[in-house]
């Protein structure tokens, strides 16, 4: 039952983090990736991330300490430099002038 359990707290996430995802690239003029599945891979690590640290923190980058990266929020997405720049690491949220740029946001 236990595993049951797992799997809808993980769906449960996914979907929220696939709407945030949604929402944030139209509220900020920015893309998905022409490749669906560097979204989707993203997407997959911000929610695996917030079940288990409770923050969808970076799933792109390398951290000695996860729990700290998460309580300290700077790589939580939207990350500062995402905030700041619309640089996004992970190439979840493209400016338009990338190429690889797909057609919907």
């Amino acid at each position: 039952a236990d595993t049951d359990k797992e799997k809808k707290q993980v769906s449960k996430n996914l979907e929220a983090m696939r709407k945030f995802s949604e929402q944030y690239a139209k509220r900020t003029g920015t893309y998905f990736c022409t490749d669906k599945s560097v979204t989707a891979v993203v997407i997959q690590g911000l929610a695996e991330h917030k079940d288990t640290l409770g923050a969808p923190l970076c799933p792109c980058r390398h951290y000695d300490d996860k729990a700290a990266e998460a309580q300290q929020g700077y790589w939580n997405c939207p990350c500062v430099p995402m905030r700041e720049r619309k640089e996004c690491h992970c190439m979840l949220f493209l400016t338009e002038d990338n190429p690889l740029v797909g057609t919907e946001t």
